[in-house]
């Protein structure tokens, strides 16, 4: 699908114009949105627009580390943003050139829709221009990326909640590494982005920057924000993994002391049984009247007092 956008000197907002109408000297500025374009509109990036054929390539393989490349007067960026349920990255492309923005993508974007809301009030879109589409298009993406770390946040949290009430271990361990897995995916996606809006701000090529620099450094104050965040649940999740490591080492040794402790209570018992157990004729004991009575007895006595002194030494603690 092929959405257009233009508005003219006179601050007029006009909607799905010809594509030919915006080279018209009254255009102030267009968007031309290609979403989940067909072939023939992806044709367009070519033969209307006359785009690099390299930067139509990286538009359509994905994925692309998000980059910025420039061509003459047209500057080409590629952006990530985060599926919130598989937390896989989604390719938005856009093409930057002194009258007009074109935005590219192969699957929907919520974000690009958003901005497309917005821009298309008429109050909204008079005020503003293609530069400024591209910062609200930035700082969305960027802005999307916090509402998966504060739950990934509040997941740590209930964890630890969870460990205080002495939870099953092995569960919260396949837990902290779940949410290792995911903050590693959404690393792959900001630190890039970070990068991407340090080369943006410091370069001297991306002239509409210049004039917008201080929208386009909040959004990179954003990504170290988010950046500090991962960094911080990663340490955390490695405190935790240390913690379960401990505490299931803690339980092993308790359940392997009281095993080695009740084999060494049976011991002697088993060594006595053993003993007269024994088949010979010339075994004194076994014509004693009270004979099993007392081996009872010495087994019971033996056993709890291995057990009674065992106890005041603290190992069933």
């Amino acid at each position: 699908m092929l959405r257009i956008m233009a508005v003219t000197d006179n601050q007029e907002l006009l909607e799905d114009v010809p594509l030919q109408s915006l080279m018209n000297d009254n255009i102030k500025w267009f968007w031309v949105d290609f979403d989940c374009p067909t072939e023939t509109e992806i044709l367009l990036l070519d033969s209307f627009f006359n785009f690099h054929p390299l930067a139509i390539e990286d538009c359509m393989h994905f994925l692309q580390r998000p980059k910025v490349d420039h061509y003459e007067e047209t500057h080409f960026f590629v952006l990530h943003s985060l599926h919130p349920g598989t937390l896989k990255a989604e390719e938005v492309d856009f093409f930057l050139g002194p009258r007009g923005i074109v935005t590219f993508h192969l699957a929907p974007s919520q974000e690009v829709e958003e901005v497309w809301r917005k821009i298309h009030d008429p109050l909204v879109a008079s005020g503003k221009d293609h530069n400024h589409v591209a910062y609200l298009i930035l700082d969305k993406l960027v802005d999307n990326y916090f509402p998966t770390l504060y739950l990934i946040e509040d997941q740590l949290n209930e964890l630890e909640v969870q460990e205080e009430n002495n939870a099953d271990i092995q569960v919260m361990t396949e837990q902290v590494y779940d949410i290792r897995a995911s903050l590693l995916r959404i690393r792959r996606t900001v630190f890039p982005m970070r990068d991407l809006l340090y080369r943006i701000i410091n370069s001297d090529k991306i002239v509409a920057v210049k004039g917008q620099l201080v929208y386009f450094t909040d959004i990179y104050d954003h990504l170290l924000k988010l950046t500090e965040m991962i960094e911080s649940n990663r340490e955390m999740t490695a405190d935790l993994r240390d913690s379960y490591d401990s505490l299931r080492s803690n339980r092993m040794n308790s359940i392997m002391k009281t095993l080695t402790v009740m084999t060494t209570i049976f011991m002697p018992l088993t060594f006595i049984a053993g003993v007269y157990g024994m088949n010979f004729i010339n075994m004194p004991e076994l014509n004693w009247h009270a004979g099993y009575y007392i081996v009872i007895g010495i087994m019971l006595c033996l056993g709890l007092g291995m057990y009674l002194w065992f106890k005041k030494k603290g190992w069933f603690d």
